[in-house]
């Protein structure tokens, strides 16, 4: 009998060895992505038993998009998932249009060891105590989408998706394609110049807020639920976001100018409470680091069928649209370069933003 109970031990314990920081790699669909670094909190085994069906262990997934987006589509697919790998016995609930508040509100929650989990990204990791995160929202840092995943399955990436965890976040899974964040605007933007002095709607983080303002304009941090009304009544000339979000809010109804600039390749995660993914047993954590990434590779398969549609439903609908030509690009490149000479500002580690190139395969 005691040998059994060892046996056990051991096998739960290899078992959460297996999780991924970020959630393993793999190919997705529309891209591949991911991680397989073993950073689950030691003792994850040997947590309590698993709940019996008809009282399912739930996790709240909540989120300030609309349900009608890919995001909305990929969780949808995660409650079938996680409801077969675990015969019942887990549950999502899923909370769109921050009904449960926006997304710092949750990452606080989450750090009280709520069973709530959000999307979120480097730059809100920055303000959560890991810096060096931060530079994966900088602007034009990828010129690729290869690259966001190089990066994700990168040593480095598992270093920073660790120290996250030691700050109370888990990082279930990277590898969701958010989409590329364009820029939408009260009046016509052509040129990076353009945007000078224009009041930017950006998400409430310093990564966000330097970003813009290197290019230019003025940027505001703000929910995302509020970005309607503030262009409504011309308190912002503007928001950007990836072309599902922009068109799920309606926000071109009030700004009716786009211009597709792809300032950030925007990869998302999904992150829920440490404390609360480690009172798990291994098994559970398994289905739900699995269930998070089997999701996004089918979000990533909608996104990709989407943007096309969103793009031509807004320009049926109104908006003036700017592709902007490679050397318009390459001046909003150029425009930006100053942003990664701050890292004094943002407390990053010397020498950050060539590690990051290095590991991201472009040296």
């Amino acid at each position: 009998m005691k040998s059994k109970k060892v046996l056990a031990v051991v096998l739960a314990g290899l078992m959460t060895a297996s999780l991924a920081a970020c959630g393993s790699s793999g190919s997705n669909g529309a891209a591949a992505g991911g991680d397989s670094a073993a950073t689950t909190a030691a003792g994850g085994g040997e947590a309590a038993a698993a709940k019996p069906a008809g009282d399912a262990i739930t996790l709240q997934v909540a989120f300030e998009n609309s349900a009608s987006e890919p995001v909305g589509a990929g969780w949808e697919k995660a409650q079938e998932i996680l409801n077969e790998k675990s015969g019942g016995t887990m549950a999502i609930e899923i909370y769109p249009d921050s009904q449960l508040g926006d997304k710092s509100s949750l990452i606080d929650s989450m750090l009280l060891g709520e069973n709530v989990c959000t999307l979120a990204d480097g730059a809100f990791y920055a303000d959560y105590g890991v810096p060096d995160f931060g530079i994966v929202f900088g602007p034009f840092l990828f010129d690729s989408w290869d690259q966001c995943w190089t990066l994700t399955e990168s040593d480095w990436y598992k270093e920073q998706c660790a120290k996250l965890e030691e700050k109370g976040l888990k990082i279930l899974a990277s590898n969701w394609i958010y989409g590329e964040r364009h820029t939408l605007t009260t009046k016509p933007v052509n040129t990076v110049d353009d945007l000078k002095g224009m009041k930017i709607r950006v998400p409430s983080n310093a990564i966000q807020s330097e970003g813009f303002d290197v290019l230019g304009a003025t940027s505001t941090g703000m929910a995302l639920g509020d970005v309607y009304q503030a262009l409504q009544t011309k308190t912002i000339d503007g928001a950007e976001n990836p072309l599902a979000t922009l068109y799920g809010r309606k926000l071109h109804e009030v700004a009716p100018y786009l211009i597709l600039d792809g300032h950030v390749k925007n990869f998302t995660t999904w992150v829920c409470s440490a404390d609360w993914f480690n009172s798990l047993t291994a098994e559970q954590q398994q289905w739900l680091v699995e269930t998070a990434e089997e999701a996004g590779k089918y979000n990533n398969e909608v996104q990709a069928t989407a943007d096309g549609e969103y793009l031509q439903k807004m320009k049926d609908e109104g908006v003036t649209v700017v592709e902007p030509s490679d050397e318009v690009l390459k001046a909003f490149k150029e425009k930006a370069q100053p942003f990664y000479e701050m890292g004094d500002k943002f407390g990053w580690s010397d020498g950050l933003y060539d590690t990051v190139k290095k590991a991201m395969g472009a040296e």
